[in-house]
């Protein structure tokens, strides 16, 4: 087996059941995973589980995260929200390669209600085995923690 990298995975609980089979579909990979929860379909608040994935992918702990929520929006909302942390909202495999691709996304984010487990695990696996171009992306990405001249 491969060493690959371990993953730290959250989601609320409308999409508890799609983060359980990326877990399954991570583990048949090869990749380590760490679930922050929750532990069931029991309502709760997604920011808790936002947060807990990117400030983890943010300190450097892990490389890479995947967030799940309704839509992915508010996920993708709350991981944005972290400094060092690239969170995209993909709904088809060829968001998941431009995100890599251009945008090295750290943290994929996918909407539990708004996509099939097929096309989950499609978008997955694009994700996981895309390469970051570097070169003028790179420099883009540098870019992104900077604060704006008119915001300071």
């Amino acid at each position: 087996m491969k060493n690959l990298p371990a993953i730290i995975i959250g989601s609320d609980h409308a999409a508890y059941p799609l983060k359980e089979r990326i877990k399954q579909e991570l583990a048949r990979l090869g990749h380590p995973v760490e679930d922050v929860g929750p532990g069931s379909s029991a309502s709760c608040d997604y920011p808790e589980y936002g947060r807990a994935v990117a400030r983890r992918v943010a300190s450097g702990e892990f490389a890479r995260g995947i967030l799940m929520c309704g839509t992915g929006i508010g996920m993708s909302m709350v991981a944005n929200r972290f400094p060092g942390v690239r969170a995209a909202l993909c709904t088809e495999p060829l968001s998941a390669a431009l995100s890599r691709r251009h945008n090295d996304a750290n943290v994929l984010v996918m909407g539990g209600r708004m996509i099939g487990e097929t096309m989950a695990l499609e978008i997955l696996n694009v994700w996981l085995r895309t390469a970051f171009e570097g070169d003028r992306h790179q420099r883009r990405i540098a870019m992104f923690d900077r604060v704006p001249p008119e915001a300071g």
